[in-house]
């Protein structure tokens, strides 16, 4: 999927976020400045989750209340972490059932915490603003995953 503004990245991300149910685990790679947290502000706009959104990074992670009943958003950046055992101390997997978690820079450290998982890696087109997405479902849950997240 391409997408050419931060705008769109946000509408791609409350669309993907019709998909989502409590227990998820989604997985977030590319480059710095790819996409990841614009995507995540979508995700919390379609999920209608307090905000602001924005990134983690410093503090690790942020729980988002729902606003409707929902489920909750827990927004994670591993950037800063060195490798399993401080993934453990954050204990992502006694909130995971009952919440959405999504995970930028989890690559190779959090697939453990869950058997199904979307992982999705953003790269930036070269001197462009445009991204591209790409959506790989590992699991029974995401099975019959589209690349795409269907248009409201």
């Amino acid at each position: 999927m391409r997408l050419a503004t931060p705008e769109d990245m946000r509408a791609y991300g409350a669309r993907l976020a019709a998909l989502l149910r409590p227990g998820d685990l989604l997985v977030l790679s590319g480059a710095l400045g790819a996409g990841k947290t614009t995507l995540v502000q979508g995700i919390a706009e379609g999920l209608k989750v307090r905000g602001p959104i924005t990134s983690p990074t410093f503090v690790i992670a942020r729980v988002h209340p729902s606003l409707r009943q929902g489920p909750p958003l827990v927004h994670v950046d591993a950037y800063r972490l060195g490798g399993d055992l401080e993934v453990d101390d954050l204990d992502l997997d006694a909130s995971l059932e009952e919440s959405i978690t999504v995970v930028e820079w989890g690559e190779g450290l959090v697939e453990g915490l869950a058997d199904d998982r979307l992982e999705i890696h953003i790269d930036r087109e070269a001197g462009e603003e445009a991204r591209v997405v790409t959506l790989r479902g590992v699991g029974p849950r995401w099975a019959d995953t589209p690349s795409e997240p269907a248009e409201d």
